[in-house]
């Protein structure tokens, strides 16, 4: 699979990716990326988060952000959009996710989640080589009591 289509993009991110993550096969996740695969994770305003497959200074291991992803929340992932670009290897995906701890998680209490994402997918020898994830978590400033304005202070409460 070293050459992708869009629909062998769409089944790799959509079913071998997602849906191993949803099922909580590691295993499987990790045989959608490359030996030497990376991963950025953005999140507002908290310090970017760097994973690899082959771990080194400044990362860690891919396998333990799955890790704890599925042993302590039940995922789910809906309302996909693809944006693929094939020459370049490369594509982009907007979804939302669905988080629901576990009864036995420390994050039980916190209830469920409901997170807007949007991916960024490099490709090589048909698997991910780079992904970048940026997220939202709409649901959790008013669950901390935060204003709901952006970091330049727009739009204002009122």
């Amino acid at each position: 699979m070293s050459t992708l289509s869009r629909a062998a993009i769409t089944r790799l991110v959509e079913t071998e990716y997602f849906g191993s993550v949803t099922r909580g096969d590691i295993p499987a996740v990790l045989a959608c990326f490359t030996r030497d695969a990376e991963v950025k994770i953005y999140h507002g305003d908290n310090p970017v988060r760097l994973f690899s497959m082959a771990p080194r200074r400044g990362r860690s291991p891919l396998a333990h952000f799955y890790e704890h992803l599925t042993g302590h929340f039940y995922a789910r992932f809906v309302d996909f959009r693809h944006f693929i670009d094939l020459s370049a290897r490369r594509s982009a995906a907007t979804f939302t996710v669905r988080l629901r701890p576990y009864r036995k998680s420390p994050h039980y209490a916190s209830g469920s989640l409901v997170l807007n994402n949007c991916n960024f997918f490099e490709y090589r020898r048909g698997r991910i080589a780079q992904m970048t994830i940026y997220y939202a978590n709409p649901t959790l400033g008013k669950k901390l009591g935060l204003a709901s304005v952006g970091p330049t202070g727009f739009p204002k409460e009122s």
